[in-house]
């Protein structure tokens, strides 16, 4: 008996350990705990333990902040005209394409008609 009640209470333990929701950021909240990070002010444990969140978690965004900047300096011009060069690039290969199917189907009508 004893033993089922210690099963009971371990599982009254875990049922409300199970029960936690995940805990969700908005784009700008994690924008502000990012910058702070990259100011680098103050350490990151404290900024983890000022917006209660775990320390890789604010390094992880800082990371992701970091890399999102080179974004915003992207020239683009240049980011236009390789987009129009890929644009053209896939209306050539679906020309081509549908171009070998025909020849394909005339290939196909012909041997057709040799058998």
């Amino acid at each position: 008996m004893n033993k089922v009640r210690k099963w009971i209470k371990l599982a009254e333990k875990n049922r409300t350990k199970m029960g936690k929701k995940r805990r969700t950021f908005s784009a700008k909240q994690k924008k502000e705990i990012a910058l702070a990070a990259i100011r680098e002010r103050e350490s990151m444990s404290t900024i983890a333990s000022k917006y209660s969140v775990h320390p890789n978690q604010v390094s992880q965004w800082k990371k992701e902040a970091l890399l999102g900047l080179e974004q915003v300096f992207v020239d683009k011009r240049k980011h236009q005209r390789e987009l129009k060069a890929q644009v053209s690039l896939q209306e050539e290969l679906y020309s081509e394409i549908g171009r070998l199917k025909m020849e394909l189907k005339w290939l196909k009508k012909k041997v057709g008609e040799l058998e």
